[in-house]
């Protein structure tokens, strides 16, 4: 199942803060117009050493896109 949302790059790390605390999420891959800039196997972020390098890497292209689409993954349930 997937799902996507249209933000600007000011809310692209809150969205994706909120996307992988809410916890069904499998993956998440960021795009502008066709091509994918991140992608973002969401169980390594839960591991606490490596959530804030995927941060920073959201952070730093948040700052280069003026609107992408994030493109979620989620488990079955």
């Amino acid at each position: 199942m997937t799902e996507e949302f249209k933000v600007n790059g000011e809310d692209l790390v809150r969205k994706i803060k909120e996307l992988i605390h809410e916890g069904n999420v499998r993956r998440i891959s960021i795009r502008q117009d066709d091509k994918t800039m991140l992608e973002i196997p969401v169980t390594w972020a839960a591991v606490g050493a490596v959530i804030a390098p995927v941060f920073a890497a959201v952070g730093a292209l948040a700052a280069l896109v003026t609107e992408c689409t994030i493109v979620v993954e989620k488990k079955d349930e």
